[in-house]
């Protein structure tokens, strides 16, 4: 019995495509902004159901790049702080201002009444929703609210590729959504990537500009605020390797997931409830009153674990003292009760087993 991952990216099936693709790519002799990042984008659109896609470096560029093409710079957009530090870093990069937003305690997504209140009130201009964990928002209710308050939405969906809720996946619904391609997403490539989507032709544009530099035609910048921030063509074409298999991938994610959730029985751990297409379990996350005894438990086991996310973002040490403390009992609370058990399509019938069996032994 070997030790067990969380996400084990060394299993990754697709070998033979992903050589092909990378073999492809060196005998083209072109590298950066070629017809595999061409092709890549017009299939994720396709898979995506938008009309555009724009392949940048990485996922924080996405919603960075995102933020700057809607104009949000001193504009306030309402956002969570339970979501690793990641849509605070880019729109504090593009100059907006965060405006937290607590949590549903058991989905862990964005609370809607809380949304409205603020949207209700004038104070947001935007919003940035991110689905968490692969659990798509209720992104229908979403955009009633912000389309009532004329604002914005960028869906943040770097957890979340491929949910579908009510025929429609991740990605559909925002004026804008930024993808991550970091390893271990669930389409994830080689080494870092980004991807947003739209159906907006003059967004698109606009995003194309900004992520070269700005220019509109070569060495012609005008767009301020756009970067050297491109999806090269290495990584596209492992992407575009990869992508035909990310729904059987997360089919067996969400099949790991409810047998954790059906097995689960402990008093002490709360688990996800079982889920369909709008999950796609990136994380299997657990509560519990003792997230060091379990982690602890299960490394004797030789079992690892993780905890997404330990620190709130209102709570960093970067931004004391810069941002009014907003009040988000939630998510405070959630962040010191939160485990992640291993999760990833490779993970066999038997290892999940014995997580469970682990997690079930746990005496606190």
């Amino acid at each position: 019995m070997g030790r067990i991952l969380v996400n084990d990216l060394g299993r990754q099936a697709g070998a033979g495509e992903i050589r092909d693709a990378v073999e492809r790519v060196i005998a083209s002799g072109w590298y950066v902004l070629g017809q595999e990042c061409a092709m890549f984008e017009r299939e994720f659109a396709d898979y995506c159901g938008t009309a555009f896609c724009i392949g940048v470096g990485n996922g924080t560029d996405a919603l960075e790049l995102g933020f700057r093409a809607l104009g949000l710079a001193n504009k306030r957009v309402a956002t969570v702080a339970n979501a690793g530090c990641y849509s605070t870093a880019a729109l504090n990069a593009a100059g907006a201002v965060p405006v937290y937003v607590d949590v549903d305690p058991e989905s862990q997504l964005m609370d809607l009444h809380g949304l409205a209140a603020l949207a209700d009130a004038g104070e947001l201009d935007a919003v940035v929703v991110t689905h968490l964990f692969g659990l798509m928002h209720d992104m229908q209710a979403i955009r009633s609210i912000a389309d009532d308050a004329s604002i914005p939405v960028i869906e943040d969906c770097a957890q979340a590729h491929g949910a579908r809720r009510n025929g429609r996946r991740a990605g559909s619904f925002g004026d804008v959504a930024c993808f991550s391609f970091y390893p271990t997403k669930n389409l994830g490539a080689l080494g870092d990537g980004g991807a947003i989507v739209t159906n907006n032709p003059e967004l698109a544009a606009r995003l194309s500009g900004l992520r070269q530099y700005g220019w509109e035609g070569k060495y012609r910048v005008m767009s301020p605020g756009g970067r050297n921030s491109r999806l090269d063509e290495m990584q596209a074409a492992i992407l575009r390797a990869k992508l035909p298999q990310l729904d059987a991938g997360n089919a067996r994610r969400r099949e790991i997931a409810a047998r954790y959730t059906q097995n689960i029985k402990h008093p002490g751990i709360v688990c996800p409830p079982v889920r369909g297409e709008d999950y796609v379990a990136h994380l299997y996350v657990v509560t519990c009153a003792d997230p060091p005894g379990l982690r602890q438990h299960l490394a004797a086991a030789d079992i690892a674990t993780d905890v997404h996310y330990p620190i709130p973002d209102h709570l960093q040490p970067a931004f004391a003292g810069q941002l009014r403390r907003p009040t988000l009992p939630v998510t405070e609370t959630l962040a010191g009760q939160v485990v992640t058990l291993p999760c990833f399509p490779e993970l066999t019938d038997e290892e999940a087993d014995r997580v469970i069996h682990h997690v079930n032994s746990w005496r606190r």
